[in-house]
């Protein structure tokens, strides 16, 4: 039986989402032909033409309807176009393409015409200036799904890691650490990891404060909240360790010490991955392009993304690089093999 589509959200359709979406097709097209795998492209029709046509072969991603049984590959229109979209150029009405394309995908999930959503990037910025008062995706399918605690898990290669707290400014990054929260994360990245063929899966917690705390001079978050809700879960069979001092955990990750890595904070958790993420050009200065994939977490729906921006400044260049979305999309359909069940996951 051939899996349910997974829906691939444009993202603003003035960034590289429309050009790394068209060269993602082509890339797939064996596994797309064979029946492995079906894709619903939700965005702007202008904008995907527009980058189908920069590629050598032109792939065929014919427009189909809602109410259709849809081809293996198939476009979807996200909502009424308003005027002409140039590549590089924010504007409001990409903001309202990029949530319209989410809120459609995120519906056809939650009601299982799609087995999960890949996103492409959106801008802040234009989603603000259409009306959409969210600080990023994140926050959007919180409010789309009804789901109040969502967690973000990065990752590249072996280094995984879900954060307790991300836009938020640091001074409230320690108010974000409680004991219920922790937990949470802990749990969810359990239960992912698992989903992802890792039977016992080992959690490192990193550090809030340098060196742990060293034993309250740099502040008690890790002594009072995070060491007993670790102990905790260790009680109930996890496989957890920490507080790690920050300044080491993410080495003894990248050895294989542990399967991921719980951060405190946004930069504590997203440094490390981006920095062994981009794959810069020693010649250039400039990176050619960016491996890793971000995973929604606390969801009823499956959901991945691309883990980088817009890039506006090479938007349309026909230089953008498709690899993250495609392990973004590789993931989408790796969780969706394996669902939770009351009683664990099931195939």
């Amino acid at each position: 039986m051939n899996p349910r589509h997974l829906a691939i959200t444009m993202g603003d359709p003035a960034g590289i989402g429309p050009e790394i979406i068209a060269k993602a097709c082509q890339k797939l097209k064996a596994r797309i032909d064979a029946g492995d795998l079906r894709l619903l492209i939700i965005g702007s029709g202008p904008a995907l033409e527009r980058a189908r046509t920069q590629l050598d072969e032109l792939i065929e991603i014919p427009t189909v309807s809602e109410e259709e049984e849809w081809p293996d590959l198939g476009f979807l229109q996200a909502g009424p176009e308003g005027e002409p979209i140039e590549p590089g150029r924010l504007s409001a009405d990409g903001g309202r393409l990029a949530f319209l394309a989410v809120e459609r995908g995120v519906r056809l999930a939650t009601t299982g015409r799609v087995g999960g959503i890949v996103t492409a990037p959106l801008n802040k910025e234009a989603l603000n200036n259409a009306g959409y008062h969210y600080p990023g995706h994140t926050e959007m399918l919180a409010e789309l799904t009804g789901v109040r605690e969502p967690v973000m898990m990065l990752a590249h290669g072996n280094m995984r890691v879900s954060h307790v707290s991300t836009h938020i400014a640091l001074e409230n990054v320690a108010k974000r650490l409680t004991p219920e929260r922790l937990r949470r994360v802990i749990a969810l990245t359990d239960q992912a990891l698992r989903r992802l063929g890792l039977s016992r899966a080992r959690i490192a917690v990193a550090a809030l404060n340098p060196h742990g705390g060293e034993g309250g001079l740099f502040g008690r978050q890790d002594i009072d909240v995070s060491e007993p809700t670790i102990r905790q879960a260790v009680a109930d069979g996890l496989d957890v360790v920490g507080p790690v001092a920050g300044d080491t955990v993410f080495v003894k990750l990248r050895a294989g010490q542990y399967d991921a890595v719980i951060a405190m904070y946004h930069d504590q958790g997203h440094i490390p991955i981006k920095l062994l993420g981009f794959e810069v050009n020693q010649a250039t200065g400039r990176w050619d392009y960016l491996s890793g994939v971000n995973v929604t977490l606390g969801l009823p729906i499956i959901r991945t993304s691309v883990d980088h921006g817009t890039a506006f400044d090479i938007a349309g260049k026909g230089i953008a690089s498709e690899r993250s979305l495609i392990e973004a999309i590789d993931y989408a359909e790796q969780l969706a093999r394996i669902r939770p069940t009351a009683r664990g996951l099931t195939r």
